[in-house]
């Protein structure tokens, strides 16, 4: 029964990514007492009535500077050994296939190598990341559980309604999300001086530092048919960017991405995407209704993008509504398997399993 069982989700809320609210409002609701990590070991009673631990993204560290990366590191080592010592359970989520952080890319293995022999259980969001825990930690215990990203379908507003008539002019891409180097943002403005004619990218998201921002100013500049909007995108402005696009365009690293919220979030309002074969696009089979492709070079990546986005601007320059309708069809098909009601009680379920 979970009515005020004490369990900590972390982090417990995030103001720039509703999945953490759909996952811990359901919590909540079913009647779990859910609390913060930073409060864990703030008192000798409140230590003792956690019974569960759920740690997500728990592996990145603060790469910010050595000193602050090393802090990091032995703090989450000390949440570790209080874990154990209380025989508390751990859940942990497998987001990535690797830290995005390449600074603190040793140490954050090490921290995994240390979750995942100590985690109850590990929850996986895509199909391809049970093989990845096998290959890298064959002598795996843990209880491996295949829970899908929750859909985000009216999470951020109502999907703004379709209008009947789309100009045939330039295909319109959007980037969507923080603005980080994994995400190869410099690999869009490429793109976008390739075919400046037949093509405008939004890029939209907060870079994550100033100096970042500064780069990628300069190198848009000139570019005529690329729209920098470097801010904090609110909530509510997210159905309007989608709705003004044709798809979504994101080129993730196939070395550290395996998951993606934007993914979801792009089908939950009715847009296709250009990606690369990550976990999330495999998982969908979703067959031609999504430019997918593969990679195993930087030279590659931008040659495989380039041809997705030619492919796309052959089917909008054919009727443009062909993309709104693969768009729609994907939300369809993720209401069946992102269901975000199904996700939160197979998560409940577990936790069930592990407490009872």
């Amino acid at each position: 029964m979970a009515s005020h069982t004490k369990i900590i989700f972390n982090p417990c809320e995030n103001k720039e990514n509703q999945y953490i609210a759909i996952l811990v409002n359901a919590l909540e609701k079913h009647g779990y007492d859910v609390n913060r990590l930073d409060d864990f070991l703030s008192s000798s009673k409140h230590y003792k009535s956690i019974k569960l631990l759920h740690l997500n993204w728990f592996e990145n560290l603060d790469d910010s500077s050595a000193k602050s990366m090393w802090k990091s590191y032995f703090r989450k080592l000390i949440v570790l050994a209080a874990v154990r010592l209380g025989k508390k359970k751990l859940v942990w989520t497998m987001h990535n296939r690797l830290s995005h952080e390449k600074k603190s890319g040793k140490l954050s293995r090490a921290l995994t190598e240390k979750i995942v022999s100590q985690a109850d259980a590990i929850v996986i969001h895509s199909k391809v990341s049970k093989e990845i825990l096998r290959s890298q930690y064959p002598n795996l215990n843990a209880k491996i559980v295949h829970i899908p990203h929750p859909d985000f379908v009216g999470v951020y507003g109502p999907m703004i309604q379709e209008t009947d008539e789309k100009e045939n002019k330039k295909l319109k891409l959007l980037f969507l999300g923080a603005i980080k180097p994994y995400k190869n943002i410099e690999l869009l403005i490429e793109i976008a001086k390739k075919f400046p004619e037949s093509v405008h990218i939004t890029i939209a998201g907060n870079p994550n530092s100033e100096a970042y921002r500064s780069d990628l100013r300069k190198l848009a500049e000139g570019a005529g048919n690329v729209s920098l909007q470097l801010k904090f995108i609110p909530d509510s402005d997210l159905p309007k960017f989608i709705h003004e696009a044709d798809l979504l365009i994101l080129p993730y690293s196939l070395e550290s991405s395996l998951n993606s919220g934007t993914v979801i979030l792009g089908f939950s309002y009715g847009r296709t995407v250009i990606c690369p074969k990550i976990g999330t696009i495999d998982d969908l089979e979703a067959g031609e209704d999504v430019f997918d492709y593969s990679y195993s070079s930087q030279s590659e990546h931008i040659q495989a993008l380039e041809t997705q986005v030619q492919k796309a601007i052959h089917v909008h320059q054919a009727n443009p509504i062909l993309l709104i309708e693969k768009g729609h069809r994907l939300k369809d098909l993720i209401l069946k398997k992102n269901n975000k009601q199904n996700v939160t009680d197979n998560l409940i379920r577990l936790y069930e399993s592990l407490l009872n």
